[in-house]
C-alpha cells in the first residue's frame, strides 16, 4: 500500500509542477468586425465596392462593338454561354482615363436581369475595413460621381469611398445606353 501512495504522491506533485510551469491562456482578444469590399481605382482616387454586388472580376474579354450606342458602352462579349455588355464606368461617369483598354479590369454586376461588366482603371483586390470605421458622408471629386458613394473607410491615410454598383445598377442613364 505504501508504494501506491508514493506512486500517487509523485503524481500529484508532478500535476502541481505542470500547472506551476504551463503555459498561460493567451488573454481573449475582442472580436473586431469587418467590412469587406473589392477595391479599385479611378483617375486616381480608391473607391471600394461592396463585396456582395461584385459577381466576379475578370481581365477585359475579346468584345465586338454594338453600334448606335453611347460612346461609354464599349461593346458585348460571350462570357461563359452568357452575353456581357462591357461598360467603361469612367467614361459613364464623364471622367477621361489615362489607362489603356487593355490593361483594365471588369467587376461584373448580376442584379436581376441586368448582368453588365464595368470597366475600372486598376484593381487592388479584396480590402477590409473595421466596420465601425465608417465615415457616413463622403465627398468626391466629381460630382458625376458622388450619388453613388456611400461613405467611406480610411486605410494607412488613405480614403476609400464606398461605390455602390447597386445604386449605378438601377440607375435609368445607366440602363438607357441607345443613342
Amino acid at each position: 500500500m505504501s508504494n501506491i501512495s508514493k506512486a500517487y504522491l509523485k503524481l500529484v506533485d508532478l500535476a502541481g509542477k505542470s500547472t506551476t510551469n504551463a503555459s498561460r491562456l493567451p488573454a481573449t482578444e475582442e472580436i473586431q468586425h469587418l467590412w469587406s469590399g473589392v477595391g479599385f481605382g479611378m483617375g486616381g482616387q480608391r473607391y471600394v465596392a461592396p463585396l456582395g454586388e461584385v459577381a466576379e472580376i475578370l481581365k477585359l474579354p475579346d468584345f465586338t462593338v454594338v453600334p448606335g450606342v453611347k460612346s461609354w458602352v464599349k461593346g458585348i462579349a460571350n462570357v461563359r454561354g452568357r452575353l456581357l455588355p462591357i461598360m467603361d464606368l469612367m467614361g459613364f461617369l464623364q471622367r477621361p482615363s489615362q489607362q489603356q483598354l487593355r490593361n483594365r479590369r471588369l467587376l461584373v454586376i448580376d442584379e436581376g436581369e441586368l448582368y453588365s461588366g464595368l470597366l475600372v482603371e486598376e484593381l487592388y483586390g479584396m480590402q477590409h475595413f473595421p466596420v465601425d470605421e465608417l465615415v457616413e458622408y463622403v465627398e468626391d471629386d466629381h460630382q458625376e460621381t458622388q450619388p453613388f458613394i456611400q461613405g467611406g473607410y480610411r486605410k494607412e491615410d488613405e480614403l476609400w469611398k464606398v461605390f455602390s454598383l447597386r445604386s449605378i445598377a438601377s440607375n435609368p442613364d445607366f440602363l438607357h445606353v441607345a443613342l
